[in-house]
């Protein structure tokens, strides 16, 4: 039998909080339904485990950690002071500590958050990716001639389709520079530009450190939505349940795919992985092509780990229960091998 762990759980709150702060309440609502998981599956799995969430001070982790001395750390706070992009910092701050954490190292998460930097690498390793631009706050808005409409402009570093609606979808100029000063004035962004790839939307969830294993394609349908329609992840197409219904959106496991585009998609994604040096866990944002080609559209390192969620669902698809996921993860942590 696998030796029992110590488990602290990491959550990010937004708020400032106390280091023995009553989580009842916020562990009954929806937006915790992932902290509120992994804390239910450590329980079956019986290790022995704290939590702790943290806003704005760092030294709560450290007075914790005179009370309870863990073999890992769950990894749950992706955010800082309400800020997304300090979730590198959070997990270079542990890895100083010298204290094994589960998900994505520093490197990767870096790499990935930038939307520009991951598809330069990758297209230097002839992964396929859309014609992009990238365009920062203070610059002209002007499109290069090279980038072809229809073109979607994204903000740069946010995540989950935050800044994403059906006006990122653009036919001409006048729409393309709307909406880059859109983001760069209303969102406080700078501006990812790319060409928009007509095909399916698939999500493919990877696990391991060295070894990889891939867990069944999820599939983005949008059966409501006109065929001659862009079919975009917009903000709303991932969490407004209204608008879902309303359009037919439906995220499910993909269908009628060839077993060897299924092996091609696999080893691409494992390279895509293993090139943007992520570790852990992490899904992987696709376009197929009407012939089959892969295009890569983004990396999610540590991603949503709720059980109703793609990755959760495509590891019980391959025959990991929820706790048995949560476990594995958490002895992938102990790997300290890793950036």
């Amino acid at each position: 039998m696998a030796k029992r762990l110590k488990v602290l759980a990491l959550f990010d709150t937004g708020q400032p909080t106390a280091i023995d702060a009553d989580l009842g309440p916020e562990l009954k609502t929806d937006d915790w339904k992932t902290e509120a998981g992994v804390l239910a599956a450590l329980d079956e799995l019986g290790h022995t485990h704290e939590h702790l969430a943290i806003f704005d001070d760092p030294d709560l982790l450290r007075q914790k950690l005179q009370t309870f001395s863990p073999d890992v750390i769950f990894n749950l706070a992706d955010t800082f002071r309400n800020n997304p992009t300090f979730d590198q910092h959070i997990v270079s701050f542990l890895a100083m500590l010298g204290i094994p954490f589960t998900g994505c190292g520093p490197s990767g998460l870096v790499l990935c958050k930038h939307k520009g930097i991951s598809k330069k690498i990758l297209s230097y390793h002839r992964i396929p990716t859309a014609a992009f631009v990238t365009i920062p706050r203070g610059k002209r808005s002007a499109r290069p001639k090279r980038l072809r409409f229809p073109i979607l402009v994204k903000p740069l570093k946010e995540e989950a389709s935050y800044g994403i609606s059906q006006a990122s979808f653009v036919e001409n100029d006048g729409q393309f520079q709307e909406r880059v000063q859109f983001i760069h004035e209303k969102l406080d962004g700078d501006v990812i530009a790319e060409e928009y790839i007509e095909g399916r939307e698939l999500y493919v969830s990877i696990m391991g450190n060295h070894r990889l294993q891939v867990f069944p394609i999820r599939e983005l349908v949008f059966r409501e939505v006109p065929p001659d329609e862009p079919k975009i992840a917009t903000y709303k197409a991932k969490w407004d349940e209204a608008y879902r219904e309303r359009w037919g959106l439906e995220n499910r496991f993909a269908t009628g795919l060839d077993p060897a585009v299924v092996r091609n998609i696999e080893a691409v994604c494992k390279r895509i992985y293993r090139l943007l040096t992520i570790d852990g866990y992490a899904r992987l944002d696709l376009r197929l092509t009407a012939q089959n080609e892969v295009y890569f559209i983004e990396a999610n390192p540590n991603p949503i780990l709720a059980p109703d969620e793609d990755f959760a669902q495509s590891a019980l698809k391959a025959g990991l229960s929820y706790p048995q996921l949560i476990d594995r993860i958490a002895r992938l942590g102990l790997i300290t091998d890793r950036d």
